[in-house]
């Protein structure tokens, strides 16, 4: 592997929470400091997020419009994330909302935390139980806390958890154009 910063190199989506771990509110601020300050084209900044920590109802909001076989392990979780949106006519926002998950993910390993996102969920659902406003369209959850047990979890998503973790070559995610220099 080539020279990764550990940030990266260490990255991992586990499944397995600690039930009974918080994540601070100085750490959530953190966490969202870190994606308000990703690239974002002319800066429009076109992400908005909804955060509910274990026991409060944004989270229940968030944890029931996730699929029955996600909400097994999400609400273990610490915080539950909703980042989304906000729909203009900027037709990069989703690049760049993008770009801010992927920083506060990095900071929440700087802070010794673990980051799942789940894409599969009850957009409408959402959207009807958080209030969202009608120019903010959620597009992923995102799960936030200390690594718990894995011997936890059941059987087929400790398979998984407990599995190498696996990326696809490099030579088969670079492409070879044909008038490029050789």
């Amino acid at each position: 592997m080539a020279d990764l910063t550990p940030l990266l190199a260490f990255r991992w989506s586990p499944h397995s929470f600690d039930p009974i771990a918080e994540v601070t509110s100085a750490e959530v601020t953190t966490l969202l400091e870190a994606a308000r300050w990703a690239p974002s084209v002319d800066n429009r900044q076109p992400w908005r997020f909804a955060v509910g920590h274990r026991e409060e109802e944004t989270f229940k909001h968030i944890l029931v419009n996730l699929p029955a076989s996600e909400q097994r392990w999400a609400g273990r979780a610490s915080v539950l994330l909703l980042a989304a949106e906000h729909t203009t006519d900027n037709p990069f926002a989703t690049y760049d909302l993008g770009q801010a998950v992927a920083h506060l993910t990095v900071q929440a390993t700087a802070l010794g935390l673990h980051v799942r996102q789940v894409t599969e969920f009850d957009r409408r659902g959402l959207i009807t139980d958080l209030d969202l406003p009608s120019d903010v369209r959620p597009y992923v959850v995102t799960a936030i806390g200390q690594l718990g047990d894995p011997f936890s979890l059941p059987a087929d998503l400790l398979r998984h958890e407990t599995s190498l973790r696996h990326r696809q070559p490099l030579g088969e995610l670079v492409m070879s154009c044909a008038n490029s220099p050789s």
